[in-house]
């Protein structure tokens, strides 16, 4: 027991700093790919870094209005939620460093911390435009949970009429259990299409473009962020880099869960390095497909394009998955 719980405190600051140098170097990564496709050469790979180091060296404005203390704090509670999701991921083919049932239903809860982070910092800081973003940020919460909440569950329960007895709202035990496994061909479609809704989510959970209406510059200067600078900025930016791993790393966790250690007959640290790396390689199919591509693909959406993406046709697509699961699980005799 004393070795489980040093394992842990052990482990935590090492995902920590893993999550925060793996999102910076996906993000320096999706400006150089979002570059090249559309015909930019775009910065360097390091970007991200050298925006964070001249973050933390500049100084912290905090505008004179601002309530100051909620001001100071929110960046720190997106970094900590961020990071705490990630503790609940499993990360490189390991199991994540704290589990338990139904890990997957505060993971929901933990998704929405960061977004009312910069809600709250917005509100804190008494500025217009940061006002507008954050009533922004919270329509597009409230338009992509729904999607969300209905692929993670409709995952679950299929698993749950597959596998009796298991914890099916963790998402170690999703993980270990690939969904793609225990289904016919319209299952199969359905799990498909749920796989498109998280991609779909992802670039609003993480207040990308086309959903970035809540910080969009040319209409509202920055919006929930118009405020924030130095060392706040940086946690907000840094916490926005652990979301981003932490968000693929759930896509996989319950989408892509294959390893490759076992087709290549491989054991011991040859097998650690290699579920590694393929970690690596999906994390980054899951990001290029939810996050750049469709940013490339789509131009800024208005407000109310946003609440109609997610509320209409995200809802009926992942709507239209459950069902075509519980078609299956009743075609195949599991209800």
């Amino acid at each position: 027991m004393n070795e489980l719980l040093f394992y842990k405190i052990l482990a935590m600051p090492i995902v920590a700093v893993l999550g925060m140098v793996l999102g910076l170097l996906f993000n320096g990564i999706d400006r150089v790919l979002a570059a090249r496709m559309q015909a930019r050469i775009g910065p360097p790979v390091t970007q991200p870094f050298r925006d964070i180091r001249k973050l933390l060296l500049k100084e912290n404005i905090v505008p004179r209005n601002a309530v100051k203390w909620l001001f100071n704090s929110m960046p720190v509670l997106a970094l900590t939620a961020s990071i705490t999701i990630l503790l609940y991921v499993p990360i490189g083919g390991l199991a994540p460093v704290l589990q338990g049932y139904g890990d997957l239903i505060l993971l929901l809860y933990l998704l929405l911390l960061p977004s009312l982070a910069m809600v709250i910092g917005g509100f804190a800081s008494a500025s217009p435009y940061a006002t507008v973003g954050s009533q922004r940020e919270m329509v597009t919460m409230l338009g992509f949970e729904f999607p969300f909440a209905i692929a993670v569950v409709s995952v679950a329960w299929l698993l749950s009429s597959a596998t009796h007895g298991l914890p099916v709202f963790s998402l170690g035990v999703i993980a270990s259990n690939p969904v793609w496994l225990l289904v016919g061909p319209l299952g199969f479609v359905g799990l498909a299409i749920l796989f498109l809704v998280l991609l779909f989510v992802m670039p609003g959970e993480l207040g990308q473009v086309p959903f970035d209406a809540a910080e969009a510059e040319t209409e509202i200067a920055g919006g929930v962020l118009v405020e924030y600078s130095g060392r706040n900025l940086a946690l907000f930016y840094l916490a926005d880099a652990v979301k981003t791993v932490a968000l693929a790393s759930i896509v996989v966790a319950m989408f892509l869960p294959f390893g490759i250690a076992e087709g290549l007959g491989l054991a011991g640290l040859g097998a650690t390095a290699a579920e590694a790396l393929f970690y690596l390689l999906k994390l980054f199919i899951a990001i290029f497909l939810g996050r750049i591509f469709i940013r490339v693909a789509i131009p800024r959406l208005r407000i109310t394009q946003v609440v109609k993406a997610y509320w209409g046709y995200a809802n009926a697509a992942a709507l239209a998955g459950l069902l075509l699961i519980a078609a299956d699980v009743a075609l195949m005799g599991g209800i």
